[in-house]
C-alpha cells in the first residue's frame, strides 16, 4: 500500500476513533477528580482528626498504588466480590480515584498558603466556618493551584492510555493495532506522538489563558 493511502485510508480514521475515546476518557475522569480532590483537601484540613485521617489514609494509598494495579484491581478483582464494571468504567474510575488525590495535595498545599489573617478577618465580620472557606479560601486557593492541577491534568491525558490494558481501545490502543497488524512501527507510533503533544501543547496554552483570565490584580508576579 502506498504510504499516502496508507495514512489518509487507515491510519488517520483508525487514530481518530482512539482520539474520541482518549477524550471521552478525559473529559468524563477530569471533572470529577478535581471535584473529589478539592473534597478530599477540605476533608483534610478542615474535616475533624477522623475524616482527616481517613482522606490522608486515602491520598497514602493512591500514592503508593501503581494506577496500572489499581486499574487492574477495579476491573479483575472486584467481580470475585460480585462488582462488575466494564473496561471503560474500570478506567475512568480509576483515573477519577488517582486524579482526586494528587488533586487534593496540590489544593491543599494552596490552602495552607493563604494567610490566617484572612480567615480571623473573615470571621470577625460574621462569617461562619464554613462560608470563610467557600468565599475566600477557596477562591484563592484554587487559582494558586492552577499550575499544580494543569500539570496532573496533563498526566492524565498521557496515562489514558493505560486503559488499553483494560482493551479499551483508546489512542495509543488504536495505533498499537494498526502497527501492528501492517508492521509499521515508526510511522504509526510518531503519529500517535504528535497527537499526545497537540493535546498537551492546547492545554499548556489554555491554562496559560485561565491563568490569566482569573488572575487577581496585585498579586501577578
Amino acid at each position: 500500500m502506498e504510504p499516502a493511502g496508507f495514512i489518509t485510508d487507515i491510519l488517520i480514521p483508525a487514530l481518530s476513533q482512539g482520539l474520541v475515546v482518549t477524550l471521552q476518557l478525559i473529559v468524563l475522569s477530569a471533572p470529577f477528580g478535581l471535584l473529589l480532590g478539592i473534597g478530599i483537601s477540605l476533608g483534610r484540613q478542615y474535616g475533624g482528626k477522623n475524616l482527616s485521617n481517613i482522606c490522608k489514609l486515602y491520598v497514602i494509598f493512591i500514592k503508593g498504588c501503581p494506577l496500572l494495579l489499581l486499574l487492574f484491581i477495579l476491573y479483575f478483582g472486584l467481580p470475585s466480590v460480585g462488582i462488575t464494571l466494564t473496561a471503560f468504567a474500570a478506567s475512568v474510575i480509576g483515573f477519577i480515584l488517582c486524579n482526586a488525590a494528587y488533586n487534593s495535595e496540590y489544593i491543599r498545599g494552596a490552602i495552607l498558603s493563604v494567610k490566617d489573617g484572612q480567615t480571623i478577618a473573615a470571621q470577625a465580620l460574621g462569617m461562619t466556618k464554613w462560608q470563610v472557606i467557600r468565599e475566600v479560601v477557596l477562591p484563592q486557593a484554587l487559582r494558586r493551584a492552577i499550575p499544580g492541577l494543569s500539570n496532573e491534568f496533563i498526566y492524565l491525558i498521557k496515562y489514558s492510555s493505560l486503559a488499553y490494558m483494560l482493551t479499551v481501545i483508546e489512542l495509543s490502543g488504536a495505533g498499537k493495532l494498526v502497527a501492528t497488524k501492517y508492521f509499521a512501527y515508526n510511522e504509526v507510533f510518531i503519529a500517535v506522538g504528535i497527537v499526545y503533544l497537540a493535546l498537551v501543547t492546547f492545554t499548556t496554552v489554555a491554562v496559560h489563558y485561565l491563568e490569566k483570565r482569573v488572575a487577581v490584580p496585585g498579586m501577578i508576579h
